[in-house]
């Protein structure tokens, strides 16, 4: 059996030895056992992840954010269903992570049948809160050191996620922002709506490689209306170290040459 993921005329095909979990709800969660890349979710036909390289993106939506960060203790999580990014937090030592997911069955299906949060969507200091992103930081009034979100591709449940009201009201809630922003090679045009509303004061792109999303090449989008976006390495080096942080991708050494955008990248943003 195989599962195809198409976008633009071309597409990734993965060899599934077996479907784990399938439900049609607020979204149709998909979780198969393939053959290469361990298990991984689908939702709405888009891969979320794969057991194999999950934390290529994970490490890389989290760590560059929470480093730059002198001491983030306070943190909002929006989405991020499947615990990756949670897990991710975790490891900075915060005293407060809010996760605000929409969709309850996500989060259900992804404990019991993937368990890549190992355990952190259990942490004490996690507080899961199952409504729409949108409408919780409309209505924050308190604050955070940073707001993560990790949304889906653009579609009917996650389009208000990239719109200019969201980033606004993010902007006004924390230090530091970030989010995903597809891919700028298959996806330029997401990837431009996403980096022109987020209208943050200071604001940046810097890129990822995974290889189970489109064409590898994977973007993020850090901003802030308080916080210049600092790229000291020393600073981040020491950071890392002193949080005894452990990771698969992520280092300071990339988290500085990450932020180094190819020039046909630089065009698309000016």
């Amino acid at each position: 059996m195989e599962f195809v993921e198409r976008y633009n005329g071309s597409g990734l095909l993965i060899e599934v030895e077996k479907i784990l979990y399938e439900f049609k709800g607020v979204q149709h969660i998909q979780i198969f056992q393939t053959k290469s890349f361990g298990k991984m979710l689908v939702l709405d036909g888009k891969i979320q992840l794969t057991e194999k390289d999950e934390a290529f993106y994970h490490e890389m939506l989290v760590h560059p954010a929470m480093l730059m960060h002198e001491s983030p203790k306070r943190v909002l999580v929006i989405g991020g269903g499947d615990g990756g990014a949670v897990r991710e937090v975790l490891k900075h030592d915060p005293k407060d992570v809010v996760m605000v997911e929409i969709d309850e069955n996500v989060v259900k299906a992804c404990k019991e049948y993937i368990g890549i949060d190992m355990g952190a969507l259990e942490d004490s200091r996690v507080n899961i809160l199952f409504e729409d992103g949108l409408e919780f930081v409309r209505n924050c009034r308190g604050r955070f050191d940073v707001v993560i979100v990790d949304g889906t591709d653009p579609n009917p449940i996650s389009q208000a996620l990239i719109s200019k009201e969201f980033y606004r009201d993010c902007a006004k809630i924390c230090d530091y922002f970030v989010t995903q922003s597809q891919s700028p090679f298959a996806q330029p045009d997401y990837f431009k709506s996403i980096y022109d509303n987020a209208e943050f004061k200071n604001k940046a792109v810097y890129l990822g490689f995974v290889p189970t999303y489109p064409h590898g090449l994977w973007s993020y989008l850090i901003g802030s209306d308080v916080m210049k976006i600092a790229l000291d390495l020393n600073v981040i080096r020491k950071r890392f170290e002193k949080r005894s942080i452990e990771t698969i991708y992520y280092t300071p050494e990339i988290h500085v040459s990450a932020f180094a955008l190819p020039k046909w990248i630089a065009h698309l943003i000016r």
